[in-house]
């Protein structure tokens, strides 16, 4: 992919599940900004509310794979055997052939992927709740998930607090209007500059 002075810009939001980024991006998305959201591929079946195209793109995963093999994402993981998620090249592409900036709602490696692949044209956010019970909380709350895997999400969770240091900034979400605020004001100062 070029990273010309053509293309736009990307914003970068990530987290352990449960953290708030998602509210955060959809918050974003509705205001004034020139902001488009990228929408990952998944090998993951989807949720009963999830759509094909608007949540994530869907796909098999020998698709997937045959699609890394392609050189067709920018960033991919395997997050849990045979789960894959990653950021399509294509995406990208068609947010900026329209004249807007990329946002995306990624996972913590993905985040970290997606700065070193844009360096400085990226503004990576890492958000953060307050407290390990308080994700926990909030996954409960959500109801979507099982126990066992509210417990494998709160256990890869602390795993991925300690990358915290690598994005460029860190939101603490322990007031979600607070929240929604500073990082409103942290996306306008950068893609000002």
């Amino acid at each position: 992919m070029s990273s010309d002075k053509h293309s736009g810009k990307c914003v970068i939001f990530s987290a352990p599940s449960g953290a708030g980024k998602t509210t955060i991006v959809h918050y974003l998305l509705q205001q004034e900004l020139p902001l488009e959201f990228s929408i990952s591929a998944t090998s993951r079946p989807p949720r009963p509310i999830e759509r094909d195209g608007k949540d994530y793109h869907y796909m098999s995963v020998q698709d997937f794979k045959t699609r890394i093999d392609q050189d067709e994402f920018v960033e991919w993981e395997e997050v849990y055997p045979d789960q894959f998620y990653g950021t399509l090249k294509s995406e990208i592409e068609r947010i900026w052939a329209d004249g807007k900036h990329v946002i995306f709602d990624v996972d913590v490696v993905g985040g970290v992927n997606l700065k070193r692949a844009f360096g400085g044209q990226a503004l990576s956010v890492f958000v953060k709740a307050p407290s390990v019970q308080a994700l926990e909380e909030r996954l409960r709350t959500r109801a979507t998930e099982t126990d066992e895997s509210i417990t494998r999400r709160i256990s890869k969770s602390e795993k991925e607090m300690e990358f915290a240091d690598q994005f460029d900034f860190v939101l603490i979400n322990d007031e979600l209007e607070k929240a929604k605020e500073e990082a409103f004001e942290r996306v306008t100062q950068f893609l000002s500059q």
